[in-house]
């Protein structure tokens, strides 16, 4: 099936502040998220693109509105089910603060357990965006072919729980995985698996394009050559 690249949204002003932002409304990307986010069309240069998918919040429109710039064909499809997990009371509210409320060692230990006050639980925050990914995938290689390639652009808790189910990890190991912000996720989902071909991606992102032999990742023995 097609490849899917996650781009988590590049440093926000909430990242800066040390603040959970959650769903809040009016939170941009700083000096620094928006040089991250100037640098992504060129890290994609060598890789088409079918598609580009983001979160409706503004710090994900923000960080893709330069790749957009650069291939004006593409017009980009917002998808609430890759929005940010629904912190409910815990938005907007200081981490150093959070870090000691009994909830927040459910969130780093037992995730799968954690529901916050107000509004989702991680649990259903996965569902969700897994359940958006698997749909996007078929409609994206119905439309462009197997080989296709897809962007989304989402956050760290979100892209955490699709690259653990990608794995068969349970959820109560997503905080194992770390991901800064303007960094690529990518992941092959194929008939019987997925593959993880970037993780945390800083850099250039060329490999990523489809192969001449064609055809998906598979489990090379050895872990194979790499990108020519």
């Amino acid at each position: 099936m097609a490849t899917l690249i996650l781009v988590r949204h590049g440093r926000s002003t909430a990242n800066t502040a040390g603040l959970l932002a959650g769903w809040t409304p009016g939170v941009a990307l700083d000096e620094r998220g928006a040089a991250q986010a100037a640098g992504l069309p060129g890290r994609l240069a060598g890789v088409p693109l079918a598609a580009v998918v983001s979160s409706p919040l503004q710090r994900c429109l923000e960080t893709l509105q330069p790749l957009l710039d650069a291939r004006p064909g593409i017009e980009v499809r917002t998808d609430e089910r890759i929005g940010e997990c629904h912190y409910g009371d815990w938005s907007g509210r200081k981490l150093a603060e959070l870090a000691d409320e009994p909830l927040m060692a459910v969130v780093q230990q037992h995730p799968s357990a954690a529901v916050f006050p107000g509004g989702e639980s991680m649990r259903a925050m996965q569902t969700r965006a897994v359940e958006a990914v698997r749909e996007w995938n078929a409609r994206v290689e119905e439309e462009h072919g197997e080989d296709a390639v897809f962007v989304m652009c989402s956050h760290g808790d979100v892209i955490k729980s699709l690259v653990a189910d990608a794995l068969g990890m349970h959820l109560d190991l997503f905080q194992r995985i770390h991901v800064d912000p303007c960094s690529v996720t990518a992941i092959r989902y194929t008939r019987l698996r997925p593959f993880v071909l970037r993780l945390g991606d800083t850099g250039d992102l060329g490999g990523l394009a489809p192969r001449e032999s064609g055809g998906g990742a598979t489990g090379v023995v050895g872990g194979g050559a790499g990108a020519p």
